[in-house]
This record gives C-alpha cells, sequence and structure tokens, in this order.
C-alpha cells in the first residue's frame, strides 16, 4: 500500500521557537572536531540552526518542525535520481535549515543531483565526513546552543542590575531608559497615553520606525479588548524590530523600544525595565510617600505608633532581614533589585544586611543571591519585636544553608519572654566578648551538628580555623560542648535570645 504524502499547509501556524538561543550555522562549521564543510546553497552567515533530526525517508516533510539541521546518509538516494529536486524542495517547503549529508558507508561523495537541488533551492548543503558520527554533530548543536543560553543569561542578569541601579539613581527615569538604550544597543521611549514619547534615550530610528513605534505603543495601552495584565506588542519597520510595553497603574504609560536586531534575551530586559518605570511613574507615589514622610515625622516627634498606623497604608507589617550569598560567583545583587522583587519601597540598606518592610498581606519569596529572614505578621507598635524575629530568622537561613527562613512561634522559645531570653543570652555569652568570628562559628558549628567540614564550608574557612574557633569558645564560656544539654542552652542563647 502505498504512503501519501501530506502536502504543506499555507495557513498553518509557525512551530514554536525552542527554550534555547539557535546556533550559528557558521559556528557549526568552525568547529574544529567536526570538519564539517559547505559544499551548495547560501552562505550560512544568515542561517540559524534550531534543532538536529535524522531521517533517511524519501520524504521527511511530515517531520519537521523548520529551522532543522536535517542529518542523512543518503539510503533513499540514487546517483542521478531525479526525485532529488522534490526531496530537497520538500525540506525547504517544511523549513529546514540545513541538510548535512554523510559521506560513507552508503555513498563514497555527495551525489552532483543533490548539490545542484541544494543550489537551485536555496538550501545549505554540508559534507559529513566519515569519521564524524551524526550524534556528534547534534552534540556539537547542543553544546553550542547550551554556551549560548548561558552567555545570554549573564548578559540578562547584568543588564537587570544595571536598569536596578538606574532606578535608584535621583534622575531615575532618564537613567534607566538610557540604561536600557544601552543594554539593548537601541532607543528606548516612554510614551503618553496617546501614544506621543514624553521621554527618551538612544539613538533615533528613522522617522517611519519612530511613527510606528508610537502607533504600537498607543495599540498596547488601548487593546481592542481587555486584557488582565499591561498589554505588550512587537512589529516591525524595514530592518528596525519595535516592542512596546503598557505599564501597569492607572496612568497610562508604555515603553517603546527600537533595535536593530532581536536578542532572545530582549524582551526579558525590557520587561525587567518595564517593571521597574511601573514602580518609578506610579501615580500611587505622591500621596502615599506624602502619607509616610508625615507617619515618620510624626514618629520622630513622638506620636504614637497607633495614631500613625493608618498613614502607612497598612495595619500589619512583616519585617525581612536579607544579606548577600557568598561565593556565587556572580557580581553582587543590588538593594534596588531585591526591593523591586518584593514590591516595597521601604528599605533600609546597609553593608551587612538590608532590611525592608512590606504590607503582611504581600508573599515573600527566595531571591537569586540572597539570604532572607521574615519575621511574622506584626501591627505598627510590634514592629521592633518583628525585627529581631527576622534577624534571627536571616541568621538561622545562613547558619542551615538555605535561601529563606520564616520566623515561626512554635516551641519552647514561645514560652520564654524576649527580655528575659535576651538577659539570659547576654549572661550566658558574655565570655566570648563583641566576637562575631567566634559567635558566628558556634552558631554554624551547632547548626550542622558539630560537622567541622560542613561548618568549613558554610563560613569558607579552614576546617582547622573552625576547630580553633570551637575550642576557643568552649575555653571562654567553661563548658562541655560534647555536652547536648550545654548546647541546647547555647543554640537557644544565640537564636532566640540575642538581639540583632
Amino acid at each position: 500500500m502505498a504512503e501519501s504524502t501530506p502536502s504543506p499547509s499555507p495557513s498553518a501556524a509557525p512551530p514554536p521557537a525552542p527554550p534555547t538561543p539557535p546556533v550559528p550555522l557558521a559556528a557549526l562549521l568552525a568547529h574544529e572536531g567536526l570538519g564539517l564543510r559547505q559544499i551548495a546553497g547560501p552562505d550560512a552567515a544568515g542561517t540559524d540552526i534550531h534543532w538536529v533530526h535524522t531521517s533517511e525517508m524519501a520524504d521527511p516533510y511530515p517531520y519537521l518542525l523548520g529551522g532543522e539541521l536535517l542529518l542523512t546518509a543518503g539510503v533513499h538516494v540514487r546517483t542521478g535520481d531525479a526525485s532529488l529536486d522534490t526531496y530537497v524542495s520538500r525540506i525547504v517547503t517544511a523549513g529546514g535549515a540545513a541538510l548535512g549529508f554523510g559521506v560513507a558507508p552508503v555513498h563514497d561523495t555527495v551525489p552532483r543531483a543533490l548539490v545542484e537541488a541544494c543550489d537551485r533551492h536555496g538550501l545549505p548543503l554540508l559534507e559529513v565526513p566519515p569519521q564524524t558520527t551524526f550524534s556528534g554533530v547534534a552534540r556539537a548543536v547542543w553544546q553550542l546552543m547550551a554556551e549560548a543560553r548561558h552567555t545570554e543569561l549573564r548578559r540578562v542578569a547584568r543588564a537587570q542590575q544595571g536598569l536596578a541601579v538606574a532606578a535608584a539613581r535621583p534622575d531615575p527615569v532618564p537613567a534607566l531608559l538610557r540604561q536600557l538604550a544601552t543594554r539593548l544597543d537601541g532607543y528606548a521611549a516612554l510614551h503618553t497615553a496617546d501614544g506621543t514619547p514624553a521621554q527618551s534615550a538612544g539613538t533615533p530610528p528613522g522617522d517611519a520606525a519612530l511613527a510606528a513605534l508610537d502607533r504600537l505603543a498607543g495599540v498596547v495601552l488601548h487593546p481592542a479588548e481587555p486584557r488582565p495584565a499591561p498589554a505588550s506588542g512587537t512589529d516591525t519597520a524595514g530592518a528596525t524590530h519595535l516592542a512596546a510595553y503598557a505599564l501597569a497603574g492607572p496612568r497610562g504609560l508604555a515603553l517603546g523600544v527600537a533595535t536593530r536586531r532581536r536578542e532572545p534575551g530582549d524582551h526579558t530586559i525590557a520587561q525587567v525595565a518595564a517593571v521597574l518605570l511601573a514602580l518609578l511613574t506610579a501615580g500611587h507615589q505622591g500621596a502615599t510617600e506624602s502619607a509616610r514622610s508625615a507617619a515618620l515625622v510624626r514618629l520622630l516627634l513622638g506620636a504614637d505608633p497607633h495614631e500613625v498606623a493608618p498613614l502607612l497604608g497598612a495595619d500589619r507589617w512583616t519585617v525581612v532581614h536579607a544579606r548577600v550569598q557568598r561565593g556565587s560567583g556572580t557580581p553582587p545583587p543590588t538593594s534596588a533589585a531585591l526591593a523591586t522583587a518584593l514590591g516595597s519601597t521601604l528599605v533600609d540598606a546597609a553593608p551587612e544586611v538590608t532590611r525592608l518592610l512590606l504590607p503582611a498581606d504581600r508573599e515573600v519569596t527566595a531571591q537569586d543571591g540572597w539570604t532572607l529572614g521574615v519575621s511574622a505578621p506584626a501591627a505598627v507598635e510590634a514592629l521592633a519585636a518583628a525585627d529581631a524575629q527576622a534577624a534571627r530568622a536571616v541568621r538561622r537561613a545562613g547558619a542551615t544553608r538555605v535561601p529563606l527562613v520564616r520566623h515561626r512561634e512554635t516551641g519552647l522559645a514561645s514560652l520564654v519572654a524576649p527580655a528575659e531570653a535576651a538577659a539570659h543570652a547576654r549572661e550566658l555569652l558574655a565570655p566570648l566578648g563583641e566576637s562575631p568570628a567566634l559567635t558566628e562559628t558556634l552558631r554554624t558549628w551547632l547548626s550542622l551538628h558539630g560537622s567541622w567540614d560542613r561548618t568549613a564550608a558554610a563560613l569558607s574557612v579552614h576546617r582547622n580555623t573552625v576547630r580553633q574557633r570551637v575550642a576557643r569558645c568552649a575555653a571562654l564560656l567553661d563548658a562541655d560542648l560534647d555536652d547536648p544539654d550545654v548546647r541546647m542552652e547555647l543554640w537557644f542563647a544565640l537564636n532566640h535570645g540575642q538581639r540583632p
């Protein structure tokens, strides 16, 4: 029974792109270990590979997604076969990016008819030498994709940090637009409700592209159908790529971006800028910030916390303590970026710890590059106690090497009054003096059940240093640290009794 060949559908939607960046065909040809050689088709400079697929079928069209490097040993190919023209045309119709033909074991050379067909239909044709396996070609493509993905992720991370720093400047909106235009090597503008740019930065594209960007901004600000989230859209004007993002909030603003090329991470970078701009331009900032300033002044002048609580905009709050994780190998995150991620403008960025105040109904999640301690929800008059809870929680998170710890009100610690616990801790730990190294080493060592190696790794010191510090603590405290009762009492004092 003959197998029918499905015809391509002109109305079919293009296949979704994979979550990894494409690999330029030129990079694959330059891979020294493969020995690939292009023998037909257009220049490889404009061709990208999204996938690798191997097939010996006479018509692989039904199984191609588009963007593949199709590999074949030519089992179905006969020298001088006139059907090769149809074979190549079907690959091109399916969206195949290139064809790799393996020399040996079936053919000694690439059939001339296949070379001519690829030239005729504009399909890059690669000669795969006998010593190169198809799995080796596929592995090289995945490795190049992984390298490109890693490079793109680092680019996005650096761009996010640059945008957060710009948002913390005295002139945040123009500084952020300049940073975005620099990171995308293009043009960025803040558009008003009618689509016209109010502020801009970077090199403007041509007049036609600017007009198209204004129209696109108007479309995302006034979508034809209501959307649950701020709208965004993309377009092109000649060789210029355009994108627009409606900012969250009631003011009717949009971010417009024009670039000469569109990289995989550009959308993520622009979305981060849009979120920051929404925070910086939110209509509630004027009244809310004035109310908070008034609350601060009243507190400084001795007003009762209950009196100023309504001005702060929330009845109950959560305190967050954050410490930068060490040894991550990436540039340290900024307090401004953390505040943006958690949605707070109430930030105290000290060198050792960043403290944030959030409404109690706002969820706190783990953040890359940070160790977080989160207090229990507290009323305004109990914020000092909540601050102490967050301090203990972040110390526990650091000692146990987890990204986030929340304060727990259960257990024996809840049976002791905080003031009594603090007094007991001060008396018990007084022999250690004001030595953070000894205190932190003892806390970490206890949390890791006396493991010298794990404590050394957690503190980034040598295990002999840990032994010396713990021995010093035992001598100063005149305590047997092998006694579980002693360990329990010290653990309580270090994590529940001490004030930050």
